[in-house]
């Protein structure tokens, strides 16, 4: 089993690199790190990047995880090969641009592109926000799968993902204490479908939701709290159609929680009652 260790980054393809910096600056509140070679990088805790825009095909979406060790990140090559899955190894340049030393690629079941990377960099600084909306952390994404439950049993065996509870078929599956990781949306095609920072406290959350209402961004759910997490959330639609999401107050697991099968409905998502306008949230596909 691939025992995974943390998220690490995300890379966005973008038809616009500077519409992409001011509103991850700007509107989400984090931080520019660097702009080299049609990429930029950004972050709102203390890696070296959260998500790095990349111009390019704005479909084209990467998920990078932490692996431990150099023998551990050998042993999950050969493992995805043995379950025939083609792994690339990263160049020297391509782990450059990544900021880690080694890292291989592969594509899961529903086509996304996957990285596991070995000691990647953090900063040598501070986080300095550019817009003071109280971000701890990146945390978790929404995940778009062609098939949920076949999906989570391959990121449940071949990795150390375990489902935590499920909304309809889709698994909020953990590799850790963090209630869940991924969220498996079922959809059409694969993508990052939404991704989370945690912040400080649910005034931060609600704080943001009335700054953005002022500027007109495109909320598309909430302010509320999630039945399966706890958490207090708000999402708000990116460029591309990407949606962030800032949460407070995510449940942590141990050892005697028990997976709940929540329904495929407003309530489950909201438990105050406010209701998505976001399509993995509308109907199972």
């Amino acid at each position: 089993m691939i025992a995974i260790q943390d998220m690490q980054y995300l890379r966005l393809g973008t038809d616009d690199v500077d519409g992409a910096i001011k509103f991850a600056t700007e509107t989400v509140g984090l931080e520019l790190v660097r702009r080299e070679n049609g990429r930029a990088y950004v972050r709102g805790d203390d890696r070296d990047h959260d998500i790095c825009y990349v111009a390019g095909d704005p479909a084209d979406h990467t998920v990078g995880l932490k692996i431990a060790t150099k023998p551990e990140l050998e042993a999950a090559a050969a493992e995805l090969a043995q379950n025939g899955i083609a792994v690339h190894r990263g160049t020297k340049e391509e782990c450059d641009d990544r900021r880690v030393m080694e890292f291989i690629r592969f594509r899961d079941l529903s086509g996304n592109k996957i990285e596991l990377v070995l000691r990647p960099c953090i900063s040598t600084r501070r986080y300095f926000p550019a817009r003071d909306a109280g971000i701890l952390e990146f945390s978790h994404i929404g995940l778009r799968t062609a098939d949920a439950p076949r999906d989570e049993k391959f990121w449940g065996t071949v990795f150390n993902f375990k489902a935590n509870d499920w909304i309809g078929a889709a698994g909020l599956i953990s590799f850790d204490a963090v209630h869940h990781r991924f969220a498996l949306f079922p959809a059409l095609g694969p993508a990052v479908q939404h991704i989370n920072f945690q912040v400080a406290s649910v005034d931060d959350v609600m704080r943001s939701y009335y700054w953005l209402s002022e500027r007109q961004a495109k909320i598309v759910f909430g302010p509320g709290r999630h039945l399966a997490s706890t958490a207090c959330f708000l999402y708000f639609e990116g460029p591309n159609g990407v949606v962030y999401e800032y949460s407070w107050g995510v449940r942590n697991v141990d050892e005697t929680w028990r997976p709940r099968q929540i329904p495929f409905e407003d309530g489950g998502f909201c438990m105050w009652g406010a209701k998505p306008d976001v399509d993995e949230f509308m109907s199972e596909k």
